[in-house]
């Protein structure tokens, strides 16, 4: 959420902010005449329990004086209504200021690229050149089913499209890659394991920014008013929520596994087959407390850590700057990491590491004090996925598959494989 103070001091600066990711000024301009008016009112409210203050004091003198107060008693009884009244208004007004600014996406970063789409994203650099074969290269999906690893059609029976089961070393490979993405993160990158809820409510929803806007994108529990999690940012970034952290315990590195479920809705027809865009699937994510001033240094380690998955997998990759048009609703900066996949002949988004600055912890209120006794600033926020494992697994059986259809395990992951090659499944 952005600060209204920003917004009331610089209004022109902010609404140029917003409407430099090229999508409109999602109500910004609503702000200032609301803002206004809920000054207008505490003012008129101020002054009337100054009002009312004052002649409470001066009833007591003149009932001592002997003095008929039943005039003044009546006036401060209709007062008293007012303020009520009043009060109540200030609350609607507070309302419609809150929905309005939570409405409204972060500015990007002055650095950030002015584009309309991913096309205006700007590659920062590269790892390995694209995979090569001496044979006719086959898309994941197809390795998965000749495999009898990846079984498309009884997910299909059981949930519907956009699902997969796992089968044999197929499920194999997909929590080697989980244990040794917790593995790296944890021993070697020195982050806390976080094993969350894989259900938020309403609130939690709204401190990272999924709700109110993007409620359709997400799996809905009525029962308990609950939202299964489209990512562990919602639930670890949360759990610090209302709360105020020590200078001294920054920075805060946390990592989690966690299943994700997203509806995915408005994106019938893109990436239908395959690990790519599934209702549910797994991810490792990377979620940082940070102070200020550390935040973008922070942001340039966190991108590190989730290439170093794909460093040591030898996959090849690169990292481009998303767009101000391409950005998330909560960022101010975003790096996506990018996998080849041989099967599309480019480069595929396998992990997105932003920066959000106090966008989030203003939604949140996660503050930080620098001394004790001192006044509590907002932290800064940070995640990125570690990777996406789904996508991962997908990446593995692409770039390493065999002229024979067997898929050779990368050498990081045997020890939680047990075998060299992905062979042939025999079993049912």
């Amino acid at each position: 959420m952005l600060d209204i103070k920003r917004i009331r001091e610089d209004y022109e600066g902010s609404k140029a902010g917003v409407e430099r990711r090229l999508k409109g000024s999602f109500g910004i301009e609503n702000i200032p005449a609301l803002d206004e008016k809920r000054r207008d009112l505490l003012a008129k409210v101020e002054a009337m329990k100054a009002t009312q203050n004052k002649v409470s004091r001066e009833i007591p003198k003149m009932k001592k004086a002997g003095e008929d107060t039943t005039a003044v008693m009546a006036e401060m009884k209709e007062l008293s209504q007012s303020i009520k009244e009043l009060d109540v208004e200030v609350s609607q007004v507070e309302t419609e200021i809150r929905d309005c600014l939570l409405g409204i996406p972060n500015i990007p970063a002055d650095f950030v690229q002015e584009g309309e789409d991913d096309s205006a994203n700007v590659e920062l650099r590269r790892f390995m050149e694209p995979t090569k074969f001496d044979f006719e290269p086959k898309a994941h999906w197809d390795i998965g089913a000749d495999l009898n690893i990846l079984d498309w059609e009884r997910a299909g029976k059981i949930a519907g499209t956009r699902f997969t089961i796992y089968k044999g070393l197929g499920a194999r490979l997909e929590r080697a890659i989980e244990n040794f993405m917790l593995d790296l993160h944890t021993i070697d990158q020195d982050y806390l394991e976080i094993l969350p809820p894989f259900m938020v409510n309403r609130t939690a929803m709204t401190g990272t920014g999924q709700l109110p806007k993007f409620e359709e994108d997400m799996f809905y529990v009525p029962q308990k008013d609950f939202f299964l999690i489209p990512t562990a940012e919602v639930p670890v970034t949360n759990m610090l929520g209302g709360e105020i952290i020590p200078e001294a315990e920054l920075p805060i590195h946390y990592t989690a596994y966690t299943p994700c479920f997203r509806a995915e809705a408005g994106s019938a027809g893109r990436d239908t087959r395959g690990l790519i865009r599934q209702h549910q699937f797994n991810k490792v994510e990377l979620v940082k407390f940070t102070r200020p001033e550390d935040s973008w240094d922070e942001l340039e380690a966190l991108t590190a850590d989730a290439e170093a998955v794909l460093q040591i997998l030898g996959i090849p990759y690169r990292v481009v700057r998303l767009s101000t048009g391409d950005l998330g609703f909560s960022s101010a900066c975003t790096y996506d990491i990018e996998v080849w996949m041989p099967s599309y002949g480019r480069y595929v988004e396998i992990s997105s590491c932003s920066n959000f600055l106090d966008f989030q912890a203003r939604r949140a209120n996660i503050r930080f004090r620098r001394t004790e006794g001192g006044k509590p600033e907002y932290v800064h926020t940070l995640n990125g996925s570690g990777l996406a494992i789904g996508r991962t697994t997908a990446a593995v059986l692409e770039n390493f598959q065999q002229a024979d259809g067997t898929v050779v395990i990368p050498e990081p992951l045997r020890k939680y494989m047990g075998v060299d090659v992905i062979t042939k499944n025999e079993k049912y």
